[in-house]
């Protein structure tokens, strides 16, 4: 068994079918890219995978724990999904704007050590120990990504390609199994979509598992250790690098070559 595998997600919108049943396999420490036209499906499958939307059909596991069965209860999904721990970074940064770039990464953890103190009662002087745990990691994360010298300002003091890479080391923080990524520099001007690409570069350098949307041709060819294309709601084509950029796959011939590909 793969560490990630989806098996047969399916989800509808009404009478509208947008994922008519796709399997997804990645192992450890490797980088799975997602392309394909706008419209295919790759948001919706990302967004099941991750809990936000609920695949009508299909099952998600990790590590060979299961992470979603959409025949299994709702209380049982639940819990299944708060097990399973997956990172993600959206086309937008989702940044707090009230807080600093420092507190960004701090805040969930922050959160999370404070409810389990409450809960196992370990008291004021291991909340203060934690605390200044969390924050040495988050300023390791925040110098990882190139701003170190940024962690006191605030998202409309920092560039768009700041506020992506403080989203990065913000999922980070929580020290996923997994690292999704929905079309990381979509939002971004060209001028400054390398300094993100950098930072996943380096994660991959460093074998995070990563499964990444994007229309990064070049990118995605030099990153990936397996690369599926999508095309009306199924896996039209999947392979190595080499294997999809020289495929006779009539639809995805046509796609590469709009970007100029091929």
């Amino acid at each position: 068994m793969a560490f990630f595998e989806a098996r047969n997600i399916k989800k509808s919108f009404g009478k509208l079918e947008v994922l008519k049943g796709v399997d997804l396999s990645l192992e450890q420490g490797q980088v799975m890219s997602i392309i394909g036209s706008s419209g295919s499906g790759k948001t919706t499958l990302l967004r099941c995978l991750n809990a936000l939307e609920v695949a009508d059909e299909g099952t998600v596991t990790v590590g060979g724990k299961l992470c979603f069965d959409a025949e299994a209860e709702e209380k049982s999904n639940s819990k299944a999904v708060s097990e399973c721990n997956f990172g993600l970074v959206f086309q937008s940064f989702h940044l707090f704007p009230q807080y600093t770039a420092l507190k960004n990464l701090t805040l969930a953890p922050e959160l999370r050590a404070k409810d389990k103190a409450k809960s196992e009662k370990l008291g004021k002087e291991w909340l203060a120990e934690e605390y200044k745990k969390i924050e040495k990691n988050a300023e390791e994360l925040l110098a990882s990504v190139g701003l170190s010298d940024k962690r006191d300002y605030y998202p409309c003091q920092l560039s768009g390609g700041q506020q992506q890479r403080v989203s990065i080391a913000r999922a980070l923080m929580m020290k996923p199994d997994i690292l999704f990524f929905d079309e990381p520099t979509s939002a971004l001007d060209p001028e400054i979509t390398g300094e993100v690409l950098k930072v996943i570069k380096s994660l991959a350098a460093q074998n995070m598992t990563m499964v990444i949307i994007t229309h990064e041709m070049n990118f995605a060819h030099e990153v990936s250790d397996k690369i599926v294309f999508m095309d009306d709601g199924v896996v039209a084509a999947e392979g190595s690098p080499e294997e999809i950029f020289a495929s006779d796959n009539k639809r995805l011939h046509e796609f590469l070559s709009a970007f100029g590909s091929i």
